[in-house]
């Protein structure tokens, strides 16, 4: 059996059996999103390995958007990381405009709505790769395309990054609990709370601008 097999079991919690890839994802995110929200530069590094657990995991949950999504996560992890090392001491945290807010909206609803159309196909368009057509590709979509936004704002330190991630969390904890992966619902319900505190030093740190 393969160690990044969902069915490779870890441990076991109130009849919940945690796979080590899951567990891998999980302790890594946590990990990225505490770096994030202190600003600390580590938040990449430590977000390429939650990327690629992840990647692996929703292939095998058929969450195929948020599958994409961690090809994306990882370019922009890159980017990120060069960002923050090279202009750590010029780039001050920021907010969007009012017309920045007004295309990133746009952004994120014909993006969500073009993606799971997309992704609600994919069984049918490549059955040899993807045998059971995807759970939910709206909002599995939805949280793909305000994903892929959240990271462009948080490469540049700009606050609404954390409102985008509070939505996503919120769905999250849904989404992957109905799906029955059970400990990455609670890393987001987790990851709500950091968000939450990430939003509020954000905020402190334009006041001080």
């Amino acid at each position: 059996m393969s160690f990044f097999n969902i069915d490779h079991i870890a441990f076991g919690i109130i009849g919940y059996q945690i796979s080590y890839i899951e567990l891998i994802g999980v302790i890594s995110g946590l990990i990225s999103v505490y770096y994030a929200s202190k600003t600390n530069v580590l938040t990449w590094p430590t977000g390429i390995i939650n990327e690629i657990a992840l990647f692996v995991l929703f292939f095998q949950v058929q969450l195929y958007a948020d599958m994409f999504l961690q090809v994306y996560f990882l370019v922009v992890t890159l980017f990120g990381w060069y960002n923050w090392q090279t202009r750590s001491a010029t780039l001050p945290v920021s907010r969007l405009s009012r017309n920045g807010i007004a295309w990133y909206s746009i952004l994120l609803l014909i993006g969500a709505l073009a993606i799971g159309s997309v992704i609600s196909r994919l069984h049918v368009w490549l059955p040899r790769y993807f045998l059971l057509p995807a759970a939910y590709p709206y909002i599995d979509s939805f949280v793909m395309m305000a994903s892929i936004l959240a990271t462009m704002l948080l490469a540049q330190k700009q606050v609404e990054t954390w409102v985008l991630w509070i939505a996503v969390d919120v769905i999250c904890v849904t989404l992957y609990f109905v799906k029955g992966v059970y400990f990455l619902s609670l890393e987001y319900l987790i990851f709500l709370g950091l968000a939450i505190l990430g939003l509020v030093a954000w905020k402190k740190a334009l006041v001080y601008e």
